[in-house]
């Protein structure tokens, strides 16, 4: 018996260390969350911020990462916290006051990178703007499939999108949505506290933005406004058209080339 109960014990450390190898590698952010993360290339840094349902290997099956890679970048992608092999804890504190935006400051200083671009898609746009305003060590941004909607508090995508999530049946037209979410093994719970805490960047915010900006969008990607107003925006930003709908836009080579041809300047 006694032999039995060792036996278990080792198989279950086992299966602890294989579960957190698969997990590596991690760092430990601000209040305890581990988040993973991944580097490439060597060169000026720039991290890229993935959107919502998804996680960091969602650049990874885009050209940009790679192309960043060889045109002389170091390459920073992450599994935002809630997502992919970060943690997912459910409590409302561990989204709330700029939480994501302090795991990708922390992780940047944590790897020693400093004066840094930034590439943020769709909800990683959203996030994008906000790290604009927080962190002076930012460089360069690009932001993609986004408009300036986000900056309304009430926005309707963000609101219904957590209803869709909190409310089984509210909105019938997120529900493919929220149904590939759960094939994919996201955490419903996590994507409902990353729409009620979705960091918050005003209009007037925008318009003290004083480093260079791009905005890429799909020419068929209609799924979050207009982004010309983002453009308008923020002082000085410029639009860059690629082909695609929101979801194959930053897969496309045109889009790596527009964000490699802007970081290097």
């Amino acid at each position: 018996m006694k032999s039995h109960l060792i036996l278990l014990v080792a198989v279950f450390q086992a299966y602890l260390v294989s579960a957190q190898s698969d997990r590596a590698p991690l760092f430990t952010s601000f209040d305890g969350t581990q988040i993973h993360y991944d580097t490439i290339g060597q060169g000026r840094p720039v991290v890229l911020l993935h959107g919502f349902i998804t996680n960091g290997d969602s650049w990874k099956r885009a050209a940009v990462r790679q192309q960043l890679a060889d045109a002389g970048f170091k390459v920073v992608t992450l599994d935002l916290r809630g997502n992919g092999r970060s943690d997912r804890p459910h409590e409302a504190a561990a989204y709330r006051n700029d939480a994501e935006l302090k795991d990708v400051m922390a992780l940047m200083k944590h790897l020693g990178l400093s004066n840094y671009d930034v590439v943020g898609y769709s909800r990683g746009a959203i996030l994008t703007a906000r790290l604009l305003t927080l962190d002076k060590q930012v460089r360069r941004a690009v932001m993609g499939g986004m408009s300036a909607d986000f900056t309304q508090p009430d926005w309707y995508r963000r609101k219904n999108f957590y209803e869709a999530l909190t409310r089984p049946g509210s909105h019938p037209e997120l529900q493919s949505a929220v149904d590939y979410a759960k094939k994919s093994g996201a955490d419903t719970v996590v994507l409902a506290r990353l729409q009620e805490f979705q960091p918050q960047t005003t209009m007037a915010e925008l318009r003290k933005v004083r480093v260079p900006v791009l905005v890429v969008n799909g020419d068929k990607d209609h799924d979050n406004g207009d982004p010309q107003t983002l453009v308008d925006a923020i002082p000085g930003a410029k639009l860059a058209l690629v082909p695609g709908d929101h979801g194959g836009a930053m897969r496309t080579p045109e889009f790596a080339q527009a964000v490699v041809a802007f970081l290097k300047k």
